[in-house]
């Protein structure tokens, strides 16, 4: 895909761009970490963009300026602040996800459906619709900043991979979601609390939808209640692509779910450089993952 990138557009291989496709292959990534884990559980997370959105703002408003601030009496206030409450935001929505889909037996997809409207509708009650600009340099260090000449968003999507990587399959919690996934029916004869861990799960994808909002927002330096509109596309064909499975649960791994996020940061990039419209680039993202599903339905059919 690079040699066809660099072909369609000799400025992909330029330092600044290939700078740009990792900071934004890093919001990606963060997104499909969490959504990777809801996907090996049985589940689908269509809200993670609106997450996005809501956790940008909020953090965003802490992290203003506070003679230029939207809300004065918060604004200023620690950068860990502003990062713990946009990751509490994130974790919100997703333990809200959680209980809609464990305790009241509500399809993934209508209640993370619900959640998408209701988190980008929050977000526009939050700001009334207008970006939060003048954030602190402190803040948006994390998605401008470099450490040792790596940029900061990378370095959290390699602390957080492989965190989510020893989660997902070193840990009880782990080996429980992939359980789930597998026959729900038999973890629950197991004794495994299914409803519990389903949201703890969608907790967990929250959270990490949240923190992609710190990134995004502090690298644009304004946080702005409609950012993460298609970040759920990203995110479901990242994991998609790097091999987990839309049509079977229990089936995906982190170092397939970066890979996927690679491939679609770098083709979001081409369609970029290449002046495809927005439209088509969903259009085209939506059959990459219709493609995925029918080969993986394909390869489970074989294994059968």
């Amino acid at each position: 895909m690079v040699i066809v990138a660099s072909f369609l557009s000799p400025a992909f291989l330029t330092t600044t761009n290939i700078v740009n496709v990792i900071r934004q292959m890093s919001i990606i990534g963060l997104i499909a970490l969490g959504v990777t884990g809801v996907i090996v559980s049985g589940g689908i997370d269509l809200s993670s963009g609106s997450v996005v959105g809501a956790a940008c703002v909020v953090a965003a408003s802490l992290a203003q300026i506070p003679d230029r601030a939207f809300y004065p009496a918060i604004a200023g206030s620690p950068v860990v602040v502003a990062i713990l409450a946009g990751c509490g935001v994130g974790a919100l929505a997703g333990m809200i996800n959680g209980l809609l889909v464990a305790k009241t037996g509500i399809p993934p997809f209508i209640a993370t459906l619900g959640m998408y409207t209701a988190a980008r509708g929050a977000a526009m009650l939050y700001t009334t619709g207008r970006p939060l600009s003048h954030l602190s340099d402190a803040y948006n260090v994390i998605g401008q900043g470099d450490f040792l000449s790596v940029p900061v968003p990378i370095l959290i999507l390699v602390v957080m991979a492989f965190a989510t990587h020893i989660l997902y399959s070193r840990t009880k919690f782990g080996k429980y979601i992939y359980a789930i996934g597998g026959n729900e029916q038999a973890a629950r004869v197991s004794g495994i609390n299914v409803g519990r861990y389903k949201i703890l799960i969608y907790t967990y994808a929250g959270m990490l939808s949240g923190l992609a909002g710190l990134v995004v927002s502090s690298r644009i330096g304004s946080g702005q209640p409609g950012l993460g509109v298609g970040y759920e596309l990203d995110g479901i064909a990242a994991a998609v692509i790097g091999g987990t499975s839309l049509s079977a649960g229990g089936i995906g791994t982190i170092p397939g779910t970066i890979v996927g996020a690679l491939i679609i940061g770098v083709l979001n990039n081409t369609l970029d450089l290449v002046n495809v419209s927005a439209y088509w680039q969903q259009i085209i993202k939506g059959g990459i993952i219709v493609g995925a599903v029918v080969l993986d339905q394909r390869k489970n059919r074989g294994d059968r």
